[in-house]
């Protein structure tokens, strides 16, 4: 499942990201300034972040020669910026960016973007996952047991994902909540177990996902 963070001053343009992506399935965190989006981004694993380039407390910039300097970081850096100059585009790139945008922009282009860089940030995969019976179309959000179209959540198919992606090892529960939720989620809510209790009901017998105690789930 796809993790984004969006670092963006502007709330009524984070709003419209954050809303676009979610209901897309990503996972999103928002960040209102550069201090508290570089902080975000060394604490979590992201597939891709969205950095606006003028940004109060640390300017975009530092933050993108800060993460692209860190070999601990996988994200891929897409850059928003209302500068719109070939020198901007270059400068940008230069300092660590794996992408450019410039406002205003297409959203449709920007999501096509998104998921271009996530694909690189990522191992190599197939396009369709399968386990035991169980396939998964990443790229159309379709999960399959037998044949037959299971009708889930974004959170299950998200679970499921990671699941079928690991092919039969344990997923640890943080593993699950880190790219599957976004910062917001309590730990401690039980949410998780929630979402496992209703997919197993939805793939059905015999069962499929098992328990590993004090560690997460596996098929």
């Amino acid at each position: 499942m796809l993790r984004v963070l969006i670092v963006e001053d502007e709330p009524a343009l984070a709003e419209i990201l954050t809303e676009g992506l979610r209901a897309d399935g990503a996972a999103v965190d928002v960040a209102h300034d550069g201090d508290h989006g570089l902080e975000m981004a060394t604490v979590h694993d992201y597939d891709v972040i969205i950095l606006d380039r003028d940004l109060p407390l640390v300017h975009g910039d530092e933050i993108c020669r800060a993460l692209a300097g860190r070999q601990d970081i996988g994200a891929r850096i897409l850059m928003l910026t209302a500068a719109r100059s070939l020198n901007d585009l270059v400068g940008g790139l230069a300092l660590g960016a794996d992408d450019y945008v410039s406002k205003p922009f297409s959203y449709v282009e920007l999501l096509a973007r998104v998921h271009a860089l996530a694909r690189r940030a990522r191992p190599a995969a197939p396009p369709v996952l399968s386990c035991r019976g169980v396939v998964v179309d990443v790229q159309r959000r379709i999960a399959t047991r037998d044949g037959h179209e299971l009708s889930l959540t974004p959170k299950q198919l998200g679970v499921l994902e990671e699941l079928v992606r690991a092919n039969g090892a344990p997923v640890s529960t943080v593993h699950l909540m880190e790219k599957v939720w976004d910062a917001e989620l309590d730990p401690f809510s039980g949410v998780l177990k929630v979402v496992v209790h209703g997919l197993r009901r939805k793939l059905g017998d015999p069962p499929l996902i098992e328990t590993v105690p004090r560690f997460g789930y596996r098929i």
